[in-house]
């Protein structure tokens, strides 16, 4: 009997060309439009991925794949101690696909390598933060993030 591995998939169609989109998971100030309160991002193979999702803690790992306008691939973990998906531990892959007139653009996040009791906790964020990214990146402002906390002391 084969086991598989639990993974988190979120799509939205966005009204924005790949290359918009794209931009959204490359430039560091597009992508705090939509989620997180601080980051550092190298959108380079081995380049840094870190960021203060909610204000409580980070997420961190790094950039492993970009495909200019078609693919970003990084790591995931989250820094907290004893947390049981450890910074890079987990693999969050999003493709871009446009429509045949290049003006909507299909976002599939898939996240994978996430333990079991950990998927509907993500599922749940990448939900969340995929709607806000449809509508930044689709020319709206998706207002204050209702799931952000109070900064780290």
């Amino acid at each position: 009997m084969t086991r598989t591995e639990p993974v988190v998939i979120v799509e939205r169609d966005i009204k924005a060309r790949p290359e918009t989109v794209y931009t959204f998971f490359t430039d560091p100030a597009k992508w705090l439009s939509w989620q997180g309160v601080d980051a550092t991002i190298e959108p380079i193979p081995g380049g840094v991925f870190r960021m203060n999702v909610r204000g409580d803690g980070y997420a961190s790992g790094r950039f492993v794949e970009l495909i200019p306008h078609r693919r970003v691939v990084f790591t995931w973990g989250w820094e907290h101690p004893g947390n049981p998906v450890p910074p890079g531990s987990s693999t969050v892959e999003v493709d871009l696909f446009p429509d045949e007139e290049g003006t909507t653009t299909l976002v599939r996040l898939r996240h994978h390598g996430l333990p079991a009791d950990a998927v509907d906790l993500h599922r749940a964020g990448w939900e969340h933060y995929l709607s806000r990214l449809q509508t930044a990146a689709s020319g709206g402002d998706p207002g204050p993030d209702p799931m952000r906390v109070d900064e780290l002391a």
